[in-house]
C-alpha cells in the first residue's frame, strides 16, 4: 500500500506564512490560522510543505488504504485558499448558505479572500467541522 506523501513536519507555520508575497493573502491566512487555533484548541502543524493543520484525523477506506491527515486545515494556493474539513460539508450546509462567495469539493472549501465571505460564519464552520471530525475518529494533537 502506498504511503501518504503529506505528513506532519517540523516546519515553522509562521515562517511559511511570512513567505507569502501577497499582503492580503498573507493577512487572510494569519486570520484563518487564529480562527482555526481558537476553535480547535490545537497548535498548528505544517503537513508537507504547504498545508497547515490542526489535530490529526485517522481515516480508513474500504480499499484498505488508511492514514492520518488534518482534522481541519488550510493551504494558501495561487488560485485560492484551500480549506480542509475532515468532518465533511454535510454538517455545515446551513452555515454554507450564509458564508458568501466560495467553491467546494469533497470536504474542501475554496475561497479567494476573507473579504468574499462572512468571517463569523467561517469560524462556525471550522468549529462544527472540527467537532464532527472528532466525533467520527479524530485525535486532538
Amino acid at each position: 500500500m502506498a504511503e501518504n506523501k503529506t505528513k506532519p513536519t517540523r516546519g515553522s507555520v509562521t515562517a511559511f506564512l511570512n513567505k507569502i508575497k501577497d499582503q492580503q493573502l498573507r493577512d487572510d491566512c494569519f486570520a484563518i490560522l487564529e480562527m482555526m487555533r481558537k476553535v480547535s484548541n490545537c497548535e498548528p502543524i505544517m503537513w508537507g510543505s504547504a498545508i497547515i493543520g490542526f489535530g490529526t484525523f485517522h481515516y480508513a477506506y474500504e480499499s484498505g488504504r488508511e492514514g492520518d491527515t488534518v482534522v481541519i486545515g488550510f493551504s494558501p494556493r495561487k488560485q485560492n485558499i484551500s480549506i480542509y474539513l475532515m468532518g465533511g460539508l454535510n454538517k455545515v450546509e446551513d452555515e454554507l448558505s450564509k458564508l458568501g462567495k466560495y467553491k467546494s469539493g469533497k470536504g474542501c472549501l475554496y475561497i479567494k479572500s476573507l473579504r468574499d465571505v462572512n468571517a463569523e460564519v467561517l469560524k462556525k464552520i471550522f468549529a462544527k467541522a472540527f467537532k464532527e471530525a472528532q466525533r467520527k475518529n479524530a485525535h486532538p494533537g
